[in-house]
C-alpha cells in the first residue's frame, strides 16, 4: 500500500507568469539582467569566417562576400572618438624598406614606358625622329581593333535598300530570342502532299579518298527556286493552315542568331494567314562562305570576293548533289509542279514534301504551319529499307601557297577539318540541318570538294571531290549545338509578332553585322516595279 504524503511534504510548484503581447509574439520588455548587454541579430544561414583580423590582411578580400551577414554588422562594436586623448599612440609612418628585387622591378616599370619603339623620317627636315610607344598611331589602331579581327575591314552590303517610306513596326534583338524554347512533338507532323522524282544515291562515292579523288562535273539539269506565293500546291492548301513558307525561309528564321550577313524576307498578312516569301531578284538561295569565321573572305577582291565565292559554293553544291546519283528513279504520285513542257533540260532529282506542323505555345493561340520541304535523293539500307537523304557540299577555296590542306589531312584528320567548318560556316550548317529535319530526311550527306589549280594560264579553275561523310540530322544538330526547341521558340516569337500586325505587306530585314531583326511596313507595290517595267518594255517592242 503506497504511503500517504501530507500536504506539508508535497513540493511547491509556482506557476510562471505569462506576459500577453497583443501586437505580436515574444517578450514586451527586456529583463533586468539583459538590459545593458548589446545584441547583434544573426541568421542561421550565415557562414562563419574569421573571428577577427588584427593584422589588417587584405589578401582575403576576395572572400569577403562569402561571409557577409544577412542582418549586417551593426554599430555595437564601432569605434567612437573620446575627448580624452590619453590613449593616443604615435604610429610609425615612415616608408618601409623594400628589397633589392622590388627596387629593381619598380625602376624597370618606370623606364619601360619611356623607351622609344619606332624611328621615322620627318618629311619637313628629313631627319630621323623617335616616336614614343604610346604616341605611335599604328599601336593605337592595333589596340582599338583588338578582338574585332578583320570583320570591319570587309564592307558588307545590305540585301535590300531600306526606303524612306518604309515604316518600322517591330525591332527584335537576338538577346530577346536567344532563350526562347518551344518543345515540339514529332507525332503531330502530317504529310499532306508528296510530289516529284528522286534518284538513288551512288554508294561508290563513299569510297572516294584523297588518293582516289574524282573531278566534279557540270550538270545541265534545272533547279527550281520557286517562292511561296508562286507555288500552286500551297495555293491549294491555303485553307488548311495559318502560316505558309518554304524550308529555306524557315531555316533562315530559326537559325537567325547565327547569321552575320544581311538578308530579307517578305511577309504578307492576309486576314488570319501569314505568307513568308522571298524576292524574285534576291540572292536568298545563294550559299555563304565562312560567314562566321574570324576573318571574313572577300577583303582582297578578285576571285575570292564575297559574291564570287557565294556563286562558286552554290555551283559546287548543285553539281555535287546530282553527280553522286544513279539513274534509278523513285516516282511519287504527283509530278514535279514546277516542270514545264517547254523546258529543254531535264529537272534535277528532287522531291517536294508539303508538311503540316502545329505551332503550339504556352498561353498562345494554336496555329498551323504548312511548309514545302525538299529531299535530294533516296538510298537503301542494309535491311532493304528506303531512306530519304539530303546532299550538300563543303568546299575549300583558300589554297595557301597553291596547296590544298584537305588533300593532306582529310583521310587522317577528317574530324579536325569538320570542326573548322563548324566554326567558319556555323550558320550554313545549321540551315542545312534544320531543312533536313523539317523535311523528315533520314540522312544528311556531306561532300568535301576542293579547287583544282589550272595547268595553264588560260584554263579555268576546276574542282575535285575528295571524300564524303554521312550523318543523322538530329544527331548532327547536337554536334553543332543546335537546339531545335530554341529554333521553334524563335519561329513562334516571329510569328506572334507578325500576327499582331494589320493586313498588308512587310519586310523582315536583318542588318549586316548586327544582331537585330526589323520588320518594316512597305507599300503593296514594293518589289513589283521591275516586273511591271519589263512587261511594258516587252509590249512596246511587240508594237
Amino acid at each position: 500500500m503506497p504511503a500517504i504524503v501530507s500536504e506539508e511534504e508535497k513540493p511547491d510548484f509556482a506557476t510562471p507568469g505569462v506576459v500577453n503581447n497583443p501586437v505580436g509574439w515574444g517578450p514586451i520588455s527586456i529583463p533586468e539582467q539583459f538590459r545593458d548587454i548589446p545584441y547583434q541579430p544573426f541568421s542561421k544561414s550565415d557562414n562563419l569566417g574569421q573571428i577577427t583580423d588584427w593584422t589588417g590582411n587584405l589578401l582575403e578580400r576576395r572572400y569577403k562576400n562569402n561571409y557577409n551577414q544577412q542582418f549586417g554588422t551593426g554599430q555595437h562594436y564601432s569605434y567612437f572618438h573620446e575627448e580624452d586623448e590619453s590613449s593616443f599612440q604615435l604610429v610609425d609612418s615612415s616608408k618601409p624598406q623594400r628589397s633589392l628585387y622590388q627596387r629593381s622591378r619598380a625602376r624597370y616599370q618606370r623606364t619601360r614606358h619611356q623607351r622609344p619603339t619606332q624611328r621615322v623620317q620627318d618629311p619637313k627636315t628629313g631627319r630621323m625622329t623617335v616616336i614614343p610607344k604610346y604616341n605611335n598611331p599604328m599601336r593605337r589602331n592595333n589596340w582599338n581593333n583588338r578582338g574585332h579581327d578583320n570583320k570591319n575591314a570587309v564592307k558588307l552590303k545590305s540585301s535590300v535598300e531600306v526606303k524612306k517610306d518604309w515604316e518600322l513596326q517591330v525591332e527584335i534583338e537576338y538577346s530577346q530570342i536567344a532563350k526562347k524554347y518551344l518543345s515540339y512533338p514529332e507525332k503531330d507532323i502530317t504529310n499532306l502532299v508528296e510530289c516529284g522524282t528522286l534518284e538513288h544515291y551512288d554508294k561508290r562515292y563513299d569510297r572516294i579518298t584523297t588518293k582516289a579523288e574524282r573531278p566534279l562535273t557540270m550538270t545541265n539539269r534545272l533547279f527550281h527556286y520557286v517562292s511561296t506565293t508562286d507555288d500552286p500546291i500551297i495555293r491549294e492548301l491555303a485553307k488548311e493552315g495559318h502560316v505558309f513558307a518554304t524550308d529555306s525561309i524557315l531555316a533562315t528564321i530559326m537559325t537567325c542568331p547565327r547569321s552575320y550577313y544581311s538578308w530579307d524576307i517578305i511577309i504578307q498578312r492576309v486576314g488570319s494567314r501569314l505568307f513568308f516569301d522571298k524576292r524574285d531578284d534576291s540572292d536568298f538561295d545563294w550559299l555563304t562562305v565562312n560567314e562566321t569565321a574570324n576573318e571574313l573572305p572577300g577583303g582582297d577582291g578578285g576571285s575570292n570576293s564575297l559574291t564570287k565565292l557565294s556563286l562558286e559554293a552554290t555551283y559546287i553544291n548543285q553539281n555535287f548533289s546530282q553527280q553522286c546519283l544513279k539513274r534509278e528513279q523513285k516516282n511519287f504520285k504527283r509530278p514535279n509542279p514546277f516542270v514545264n513542257e517547254d523546258d529543254d533540260n531535264e529537272p534535277s532529282s528532287v522531291a517536294y514534301r508539303y508538311r503540316k506542323f502545329p505551332l503550339l505555345g504556352p498561353g498562345a493561340e494554336p496555329l498551323t504551319l504548312i511548309c514545302r520541304t525538299e529531299v535530294d535523293a533516296v538510298t537503301t539500307s542494309a535491311s532493304g529499307e528506303e531512306k530519304y537523304m539530303n546532299i550538300k557540299a563543303l568546299n575549300e577555296w583558300d589554297l595557301k601557297g597553291g596547296a590544298s590542306e584537305w588533300r593532306q589531312k582529310l583521310d587522317t584528320q577528317r574530324g579536325d577539318i569538320l570542326t573548322t567548318e563548324m566554326k567558319n560556316n556555323k550558320c550554313k550548317l545549321a540551315k542545312w540541318t534544320v531543312s533536313s529535319i523539317l523535311a523528315g530526311s533520314d540522312l544528311l550527306k556531306f561532300g568535301y570538294v576542293t579547287r583544282s589549280m589550272p595547268r595553264s594560264a588560260g584554263e579555268a579553275i576546276g574542282h575535285s571531290i575528295l571524300g564524303t561523310q554521312e550523318f543523322i540530322p538530329k544527331q548532327f544538330a547536337g554536334q553543332i549545338s543546335l537546339d531545335m526547341n530554341n529554333a521553334w521558340g524563335i519561329l513562334r516569337v516571329i510569328v506572334d509578332r507578325c500576327m499582331q500586325l494589320k493586313d498588308g505587306k512587310y519586310v523582315l530585314y536583318k542588318e549586316p553585322g548586327k544582331g537585330i531583326l526589323r520588320i518594316y511596313k512597305v507599300p503593296l507595290n514594293t518589289f513589283e516595279d521591275n516586273d511591271d517595267s519589263d512587261d511594258d518594255d516587252e509590249e512596246e517592242e511587240e508594237k
